[in-house]
This record gives structure tokens, C-alpha cells and sequence, in this order.
């Protein structure tokens, strides 16, 4: 019997938080902080983990963070997230941002930001557990799968290129 745990479509994982920005939001230019913006992201994105491995995941990475559009006060803000890849205990959570703009109620939400973030899932001693393999299902999961495999690849990369510079005297 293996102790790899069964795989989950993609959509098991997903959830969605949605919030309204205030004052208490904002930075000094007027506009929501992005340290707000990124603690959402990783709310989600967390959510989305713990979904799909059952249990405990805490944040290893963030790959990549793109704010896209300012958001506002006022503005209703939803963030979207999924596993996009899993290893042995590790996963990709892809997270899509939107916002409905306060003064144009009914038009269509804007993307204001997107992420990748690396979680891992752990036991309750915190130790590294192995996660359920993520099945992608349909072309634009698939594809999804694929381009996080290319992130992992380009983050263990630089990771590497970065302990053998380390490694190397100075001169």
C-alpha cells in the first residue's frame, strides 16, 4: 500500500475571499497598500493549500507577485485561488485578484493582481507531510501545471546558482 495520498482534481482546491477596502487600507498615496494586497493573496492562497493536502499548510515562497492596477478605498476585492502543482510536500497556489470599482457598480471586475506562492504541508510536530499529486483537469489547468514546473524549475535553479556563488572566495 503506498502512503502517497490520492490526487484531487484542481477544482477541489479552489476558494475565494472577498473583501471591501477602507481607510485603514490605504498607503500615502491614496491607494490600498500592497502589503494589505499581499496578505490577502497569501490568506487565500493558504486557504487553497490546506483544501487540497486536508490539513495544515504554512507559506515556503512567494514566487511572484504582480500588481497590476491600483485599488481603492471602497472598492470590493475578490481573491481567487487554486493549487496548480503539487510535489512530495509541496505545492504551487496560483491567485488571480479582482476588484469591482465602488463607482462603477455592475461593470465588470478588474484584475488588479496575480501571485504564485509555494506552500508546504505539515504535520502537527511542523514537520514536512507528504501532499495529495493535483490533477489538472482540462486544457487550461494542464497548462497551468506546466508553467509552474517551469517556475520550480528556474527557482531551484536560482536557488543553486546563488549557494555556488556563495560558495566561490571572493577575490
Amino acid at each position: 500500500m503506498s502512503d502517497k495520498p490520492q490526487g484531487r482534481p484542481t477544482a477541489h482546491s479552489r476558494v475565494t475571499l472577498s473583501r471591501i477596502m477602507t481607510a485603514t487600507d490605504v498607503n500615502l498615496y491614496g491607494t490600498v497598500h500592497g502589503g494589505v494586497l499581499m496578505k490577502f493573496v497569501d490568506d487565500v492562497a493558504g486557504a487553497a493549500a490546506a483544501r487540497h493536502s486536508g490539513g495544515t499548510a504554512v507559506t515556503a515562497a512567494i514566487d511572484e507577485i504582480l500588481f497590476v492596477e491600483p485599488v481603492r478605498v471602497g472598492d470590493l476585492v475578490h481573491a481567487s485561488a487554486q493549487v496548480n502543482w503539487t510535489g512530495h510536500t509541496s505545492m504551487e497556489v496560483g491567485v488571480r485578484v479582482t476588484a469591482e470599482r465602488w463607482d462603477t457598480a455592475g461593470g465588470e471586475p478588474l484584475t488588479v493582481a496575480t501571485a504564485y506562492l509555494v506552500f508546504v504541508g505539515v504535520d502537527v510536530s511542523g514537520q514536512p507531510r507528504v501532499v495529495p499529486p493535483v490533477l489538472p483537469e482540462g486544457a487550461d489547468n494542464q497548462r497551468r501545471f506546466r508553467e509552474a514546473l517551469i517556475r520550480r524549475e528556474h527557482r531551484l535553479a536560482r536557488r543553486k546558482a546563488i549557494q555556488d556563488a556563495r560558495a566561490t572566495p571572493a577575490e
